[in-house]
C-alpha cells in the first residue's frame, strides 16, 4: 500500500538526520494520511487523504 494522498499526491519525502556532531544519517517523513470515506465521482468510496487536504476542504466526506 503506497504513502500517496489520493487527492495532492503528496508523499514520502527522505533527507537526513544531522547530528550535533554533523553526523549524518538516512531519515524518512510520511505524510500524515488517514483513511477516510468519501464522494469521488458521485459515489462514496474509501481514500487515502493527507490531513492538510482534509482540513482545507479539497475532500467531501461521505456521511
Amino acid at each position: 500500500m503506497s504513502r500517496v494522498c489520493a487527492v495532492c499526491g503528496k508523499g514520502v519525502t527522505t533527507g537526513m538526520n544531522v547530528s550535533h556532531s554533523h553526523i549524518r544519517t538516512k531519515r524518512v517523513w510520511k505524510p500524515n494520511l488517514q483513511r477516510v470515506r468519501a464522494i469521488v465521482d458521485g459515489s462514496p468510496m474509501h481514500i487515502r487523504v493527507c490531513t492538510r487536504c482534509l482540513r482545507s476542504g479539497r475532500v467531501q466526506r461521505a456521511v
